[in-house]
C-alpha cells in the first residue's frame, strides 16, 4: 500500500458489488506496484473468473501465473517498467497527459488527495499520479480504507478527474507491450474495468 489515511477510519458496510469492484482496483493496483512474489502468483492461479468479459480475462491471468515463476516475472515487471533509463510502458498521469512526469496532474491530484484525506505513505518514492496508486485509492475509497466509503459521486468525480482521461490507454499499452507475459492479461483487465467504470458511472 503506496497511500494510508489522515483521518480516523469509521468502517461502514460495503456492497457485494462494490466489494467486487474494490478487489479488482486492489489486484491490478498491487501488480502494478510490485514484483509478485511467488505466493502471489500461487494466489492468482487459483482466481476463477465468471462468464464474460472480465471472467475470461481472469481465467487467462490465472493460467499465465501457473506457467510463470518469480525470477521470470521480475525480469518482466523489470523490462515494462523501469527497463535502462525507461521502461516499455510510464503508468503515471502526468506522462500519458502531458508527456512529462511531475506535471498538472501530479498537482491537481495531490489537491485532491488532501480533500479526501488521503496521503502518501513516508518512503514510497514513486510519485502519486503512478496508476498503481491511483488504483489502491479507488479501492479505498470505495471500502472507507481512508477513513469512510466516499459517496459514489466523490467517486465519480475522482474517477473522472484522474482516471477517465489516460488511463484505459496505460492499459491497452500494457496489453499489448512487447515484453508483456503476465501483464498483458493485467492490462486486459484494466481496460476493462475503466470501460465498465467509464460506463457506469455515465448512467449514475
Amino acid at each position: 500500500m503506496t497511500v494510508e489515511a489522515t483521518i480516523e477510519m469509521n468502517s461502514q458496510p460495503v456492497t457485494p458489488e462494490d466489494q467486487v469492484r474494490a478487489e479488482l482496483y486492489s489486484l491490478i493496483g498491487n501488480l502494478l506496484l510490485a514484483v509478485p512474489s511467488q505466493i502471489t502468483l500461487d494466489q492468482l492461479s487459483q482466481l476463477q473468473g465468471e462468464d464474460g468479459d472480465v471472467g475470461s480475462v481472469v481465467n487467462a491471468l490465472a493460467q499465465v501465473a501457473k506457467s510463470m515463476n518469480p525470477a521470470a516475472v521480475e525480469r518482466e515487471f523489470n523490462i515494462l517498467f523501469i527497463g535502462m533509463g525507461r521502461g516499455e510502458v510510464l503508468p503515471y498521469a502526468s506522462y500519458y497527459l502531458t508527456g512529462f512526469l511531475h506535471e498538472k496532474p501530479l498537482a491537481d491530484l495531490r489537491n485532491s488527495m488532501r480533500k479526501h484525506g488521503i496521503q502518501r505513505k513516508d518512503g514510497i518514492p514513486e510519485p502519486e499520479d503512478h496508476l498503481g496508486s491511483l488504483c489502491e485509492m479507488m479501492a479505498g475509497m470505495i471500502t472507507g480504507g481512508f477513513g469512510q466509503v466516499m459517496p459514489l459521486q466523490a467517486q465519480k468525480e475522482f474517477f473522472n478527474a484522474h482516471l477517465a482521461p489516460w488511463a484505459a490507454h496505460c492499459f491497452s499499452d500494457l496489453e499489448k507491450a512487447e515484453s508483456a507475459v503476465l501483464y498483458a492479461p493485467v492490462g486486459s483487465l484494466g481496460r476493462l474495468l475503466m470501460e465498465i467504470e467509464q460506463e457506469s458511472f455515465r448512467i449514475e
